[in-house]
């Protein structure tokens, strides 16, 4: 009878820690405690981009300024719209049938920087850049950033388990920024001059 009984806590507790990572995976359940936080690096990532920095600039602001295309409706959701900011919703892939959300406010400044911030997700501080530096016939692209998990060592355990997927996701973007704008870029350079 104690073994059945001792069975039984440990499948539930087993239940119950995955729902609670699920929780935390999806962004549903924030773990901010306010204690222990420990802070890891983002990037750098950098990128030379064919293309000025305006048109950079204007292909990462579409989805969150402009008229986002169908693939970006599926992955992004502006909740609010400001003065140079919005209050946006991420859902990523992360395997296994998880999907993340994150909350976020998206910064512009006009034309060299994109600020990211974490309101909601499966760590409690995230603070992002984008920086477009124009260079001689092109765009240099870097991203950099902060990411901090409550908790001390188990947190910096999570935090580096949650950066890993974090900076694939924004390397991803990344390259489909580039391919983007040198497309247009190009595209522009094709079009014949208007009388």
């Amino acid at each position: 009878m104690a073994a059945r009984l001792g069975w039984t806590i440990a499948a539930a507790a087993a239940a119950a820690g995955a729902v609670a990572y699920r929780a935390v995976v999806s962004g549903r359940l924030i773990m901010d405690l306010g204690i222990g936080r420990r802070t890891r690096a983002l990037g750098p990532q950098v990128l030379d981009i064919a293309a000025p920095r305006e048109l950079v600039f204007e292909v990462i602001a579409q989805p969150y300024l402009g008229r986002p295309t169908r693939t970006q409706r599926e992955k992004i959701q502006v909740l609010e719209r400001g003065e140079g900011m919005v209050l946006a919703a991420h859902r990523t892939p992360v395997g296994h049938g998880l999907v993340t959300q994150t909350v976020e406010t998206v910064t512009f400044t006009r034309p060299d920087t994109v600020d990211f911030r974490l309101v909601r997700g499966p760590v409690p501080y995230v603070r992002e850049r984008f920086s477009l530096i124009k260079r001689c016939g092109h765009t240099r692209l870097r991203y950099t950033g902060e990411m901090g998990a409550d908790g001390w060592a188990l947190g910096a355990r999570w935090a580096a388990v949650v950066a890993r997927r974090w900076e694939a996701t924004v390397a991803d973007a990344l390259a489909t920024v580039k391919a983007e704008a040198e497309r247009r870029h190009a595209l522009g350079r094709k079009q014949p001059a208007h009388p």
